[in-house]
């Protein structure tokens, strides 16, 4: 385990820095057994736990020379190693003290579900977590997610998770580093890096600076030391003493000292710098097609599904089969119909009352078709998949016809019995009738699985010709059940895209084939609590810092550059229940602004100088460093401030000590150019401000 600390470390970047610590010993030096099956196997009593020795000892016999583990897992058998997932593991113990403590999953994040709130994870806690693991222990650790990623086409799970699977890490689904917390991490692992010889030489030794304050200390025989001091305090600064000198130690943090000495690195002291993520919208254009934001006035052609089984059945039950067991999830769809009688006398018919729908469902949503009419919508969520809903129907005398379009939104995939979850309508009654309540559900109903523009694959290859389009320039709007298909060029530039269907309902896309997967945006609670600012001090939970009440959950579905091609690209959209093609828009991912907040005390050594140059009379340089994207320059000073500045990127103010000659010098040093560095408190800034008192660096450029 410790050689693999010392010799896989790195996993490069671009711009060569590497962005996690020793990720590549999880890759290739360990096999995974179960994952997390530890929770869930006390469900299964006894035969839980003897599957579990069953599944280790089967893995063992394998005789791989490679080491198995099970995460999560609390009842390991011999020669098997337990691991940690969770957002915090420095207090995790293996069961076994021959074992390393290893983290598998440090969650820098998490995911989202359609209609629910975009959780995030401060970056400060990040660090927190990670310090703290290597300051009681640990041999290895593992992020999930570093860099986010795209369920593209039905590969979702949950159910009800988004087709993003961004999970705020520190690398987007886009692929753009999301700043500032990748660039903090990366500055930790340096710093930890730099303690690695007396990491690996030395076992810790814990010193209490006072109730929640500690150190624990590395010495190896040869002298070397190396020191990780924290304040575990959510509240409070402390200062405290450690070998004679006194250290600041912010709430809820840890400091570095790779040499007893000086602090490199203080997890909640960020000096990277922040970039603003804008989706600007690019112009559609196609050899048919004038440059222009959106769809209107261009040629589509669209196809629409019938509001009830196409062509014939594939089979008749008496009651509802289960949705899930029936498709073998080879679509979302499975259409239930039957048919009942009304008498022209019913009141529903005669005085304007309405008869009502009751439907109760195992999940994940259906709509309700009554004579090819869509008459109601319902669906469960991310936490409770199973629903029922009442809704007014419009009936007619005579044969009425219902049909049930039953919809999943990815399987479940993780608890105690999930393979026996199913999905699809339970029951469905007619209330409102003379006779009472009519019960439909021991009915005989017919099934179809799909839909039929799916079964002719229309979405790619010679399936776009397979049935007859109609060609429109005024594409029909808040229409169920239509398929939309239009041809245009691959948006300029070379930033990543994201397909914008805001003024959609749900549905499915694909562009030249490859299915961008489910769009739905549907929007979270307007009520539910919501932040501008994440307190970052303080046990971290997917609840805690949440963004996005009362806004769709996910906007902007993410197509991959290599999809496109230069010109003659067909994208082609299923809308379920209606919704607005002509505004949909390819959008691009751009860093527009980027700001900094630096400290004149923010521990700020060169790593590289400090690792070759040993710590004697080493002094700290704290710097900001702004950088613009690949072709682009630092074109606009929005904000600067040298003194006492507060507030956040974006909504920085001047305190009451204040440099005027802030903006200017920035200006002089950074404009036109690529990237600047900004060493703070010194050059010409004015240093004599507010004596006695801490000042900082505020500054807030724009990239173009």
């Amino acid at each position: 385990m410790k050689w693999c600390l010392a010799h896989f470390e790195k996993d490069f970047l671009p711009d060569g820095s590497y962005f996690c610590l020793k990720i590549c010993c999880l890759c290739f030096m360990f096999l995974n057994v179960e994952n997390e099956y530890g929770y869930y196997e006390a469900a299964y009593g006894e035969g839980g736990k003897r599957y579990a020795l069953w599944a280790a000892r089967m893995a063992n016999s394998q005789n791989t020379s490679v080491p198995w583990m099970m995460c999560q897992q609390f009842d390991v058998p011999d020669h098997v190693i337990d691991t940690c997932n969770s957002f915090y593991c420095d207090q995790f113990k293996p069961i076994s003290p021959n074992t390393p403590k290893i983290w598998t999953e440090n969650w820098p994040g998490w995911f989202k579900t359609f209609g629910s709130r975009d959780p995030h994870r401060p970056v400060e806690d990040v660090a927190y977590s990670v310090a703290r693991f290597f300051q009681k222990g640990g041999s290895l650790h593992n992020y999930y997610m570093y860099h986010g990623g795209t369920n593209f086409g039905r590969t979702s799970g949950g159910p009800f998770i988004t087709t993003s699977y961004d999970y705020d890490a520190p690398i987007d689904e886009y692929g753009l580093a999301r700043l500032p917390k990748w660039g903090h991490l990366k500055d930790l692992h340096k710093a930890i890096k730099l303690c690695e010889n007396v990491l690996l030489g030395s076992e810790p030794s814990l010193l209490s600076l006072g109730p929640l304050q500690e150190a624990d200390v590395y010495e190896d025989m040869s002298g070397n030391c190396a020191a990780f001091i924290a304040n575990m305090d959510d509240k409070y600064d402390k200062m405290v003493q450690f070998r004679n000198k006194s250290y600041h130690l912010p709430a809820w943090s840890v400091s570095i000292l790779p040499d007893c000495k000086n602090v490199v690195f203080n997890t909640a002291k960020v000096g990277y710098q922040t970039s603003v993520v804008e989706m600007v919208p690019s112009n559609f254009t196609s050899s048919t097609l004038s440059p222009n934001r959106d769809l209107k006035g261009v040629t589509w052609e669209v196809y629409q599904e019938k509001a009830m089984i196409w062509g014939q059945a594939d089979f008749t039950n008496n009651g509802f089969v289960d949705h899930i067991n029936t498709t073998k999830d080879t679509t979302d769809y499975l259409w239930y119909t039957t048919s009942f009688l009304v008498d022209e006398n019913e009141d529903c018919l005669r005085n304007g009352s309405s008869a009502m729908l009751l439907v109760e469902s195992k999940g994940h949503a259906l709509h309700a078709f009554v004579n090819e009419k869509l008459q109601a919508t319902g669906t469960g969520n991310g936490t409770v998949s199973t629903f029922k809903f009442m809704s007014p129907i419009i009936l007619k005398a005579g044969k009425n016809d219902i049909a049930i379009l039953s919809m999943t939104v990815g399987l479940q995939n993780a608890g105690p019995f999930y393979d026996w979850v199913g999905a699809g309508p339970s029951s469905v009654k007619i209330l409102g009738l003379k006779n009472g309540t009519l019960d439909l559900s021991r009915y005989t109903w017919a099934h179809k699985i799909g839909l039929q523009g799916e079964h002719l694959k229309i979405y790619q290859g010679d399936g776009l010709n397979s049935l007859n389009w109609v060609s429109t320039t005024e594409p029909p709007k808040e229409q169920p059940l239509t398929w939309y298909k239009i041809v245009v060029d691959s948006p300029p530039g070379n930033e990543p895209v994201g397909l914008d269907v805001i003024h959609m309902g749900k549905g499915l896309a694909w562009l030249n084939g490859e299915e961008i997967g489910r769009y739905w945006p549907r929007k979270s609670s307007k009520h539910e609590e919501c932040v501008l600012y994440c307190n970052y001090r303080g046990k971290f939970s997917p609840n805690k810092c949440s963004t996005g009440c009362g806004e769709p959950t996910q906007r902007w579905y993410h197509i991959p550059r290599s999809w496109f091609k230069p010109s003659g690209n067909v994208l082609v959209i299923f809308e379920e229940k209606g919704g607005d093609p002509t505004q949909i828009r390819f959008f691009q991912r751009k860093i527009s602004v980027v700001c900094a907040h630096v400290s004149e005390d923010h521990p700020s050594f060169d790593l590289n100088y400090f690792q070759k140059a040993g710590n004697e009379n080493l002094t700290n340089k704290a710097t900001v460093q702004l950088v613009c994207p690949m072709n682009a320059r630092i074109s606009a000073v929005k904000f600067a401030s040298f003194g006492t500045p507060t507030g956040n990127c974006g909504s920085y103010a001047k305190g009451d000590c204040h440099d005027a000659n802030s903006a200017s010098f920035i200006e002089k040093v950074c404009l036109h150019r690529n990237d600047c560095v900004l060493e703070v408190g010194k050059g010409n800034f004015n240093t004599g401000l507010c004596p006695g008192r801490a000042k900082r660096l505020a500054v807030e450029v724009v990239c173009s």
